[in-house]
């Protein structure tokens, strides 16, 4: 594989345009852009030619382009030597957590830290004939496919879920149902972040950081860390069943990802995580909800639109948020379908996590 370089030299009209923001992590799919943005960009992709973010590898961003298009400088465009690699195959070779982790190691910088293609084009990795490499790219494709359509009926339910919400309570924007309306400030009874402290090798408590919590709004344990805490600071910064974890610092797309921790086993949270404990005027998923819908997400994204780099939320302006505060007995009533729709997603989830293992298991280029 090389690194492909072609700069748009006239017109930037009918390109769309990929950021680095819209690489979704882990993602092989590039499923958002840009068009008819204002922009500096000027380096050019082609369709087919696989889009990787160099700013922060351990992201792992890593997209094949669906059309030819624009793209931030902080994307190496990357192609397939076609006579050594099939150009199919190249996106399971870099979305790849052996890649990412080589990324990681050769990158320089400690804010923003960047991965150069002098040094990523050092990677080695087991690549098998063309016969074998047509083959694997058939398997990893169809699997990929599959997974694909397990996400979509997983977002479905999500939707459904959603669509609930606003239909039992309404938005604060409107309040079509004439609820009581107050600030997420009344409805909560303790906000605090995380510590600050690093992850420890053998650590004694599970440690939870903003990967661990999903744009969906569901807790992830997949990649779990570990943290060595004093018992006497230890009340600061664990978290325990109904908490409501809130992803203060992330990039502007990403920033107040939401989900209820809802696990026996008590946990400690990073910094850049708010706990979130609320009183008796709601349930944790009646929050958890609110702060994943769409509305939501939106007036989070305008408070933090002007930051570059990391965004962040602090607690104040979360509590600051306008919320409907609706009765007991119909937050009750929506945590009854919350329960309903679980059990059908539980067997989706299982479903989609052995596609993804799957696709681990078949993409076994590291060396």
């Amino acid at each position: 594989m090389r690194e492909y370089k072609e700069t748009c030299k006239g017109s930037k009209d009918g390109f769309p345009i990929v950021g680095l923001e819209h690489l979704i992590p882990e993602e092989i799919n590039l499923k958002m852009w840009d068009e008819e943005k204002e922009n500096t960009f000027t380096k050019m992709f082609r369709k087919g030619q696989v889009l990787f973010g160099r700013r922060r590898a351990y992201l792992k961003k890593a997209a094949v382009a669906p059309f030819d298009g624009i793209c931030s400088g902080d994307i190496t465009v990357i192609e397939a030597i076609h006579d050594k690699i099939l150009p199919e195959l190249l996106p399971f070779i870099i979305q790849n957590d052996s890649l990412f982790n080589f990324a990681v190691g050769n990158s320089a910088g400690s804010l923003s830290p960047r991965v150069k293609w002098e040094n990523l084009k050092n990677y080695e990795f087991n690549l098998p004939d063309l016969a074998e490499q047509k083959r694997l790219a058939e398997l990893l494709w169809a699997a990929n496919d599959a997974k694909e359509a397990y996400k979509r009926l997983l977002t479905l339910t999500d939707d459904l879920v959603k669509s609930q919400f606003i239909e039992m309570f309404g938005l604060p924007i409107d309040n079509v149902k004439c609820f009581k309306k107050g600030t997420i400030r009344e409805v909560v009874s303790e906000v605090k972040y995380g510590t600050s402290k690093p992850a420890t090798i053998g650590g004694k408590y599970p440690y939870l950081r903003m990967n661990n919590i999903t744009y969906e709004g569901q807790l992830d344990l997949t990649d779990l860390k570990f943290i060595d805490i004093p018992d006497k600071e230890i009340e600061k910064c664990v978290v325990r069943k109904g908490d409501v974890l809130f992803n203060r610092t992330n990039s502007k797309e990403l920033v107040g990802k939401t989900c209820v921790f809802n696990i026996d086993t008590p946990m400690v949270i990073a910094g850049y995580i708010i706990r979130v404990k609320v009183n008796e005027k709601v349930i944790p998923e009646y929050l958890s909800t609110f702060l994943n819908l769409k509305y939501s997400k939106n007036i989070l994204f305008e408070m933090c639109k002007a930051a570059i780099g990391q965004a962040n939320i602090n607690a104040q302006e979360l509590q600051d948020i306008e919320i409907i505060i609706p009765p007991m007995s119909l937050q009750l009533k929506f945590l009854d379908l919350l329960h309903q729709t679980d059990k059908s997603k539980l067997s989706e989830h299982v479903t989609y996590n052995s596609l993804g293992d799957m696709l681990v298991n078949l993409n076994l280029f590291r060396r």
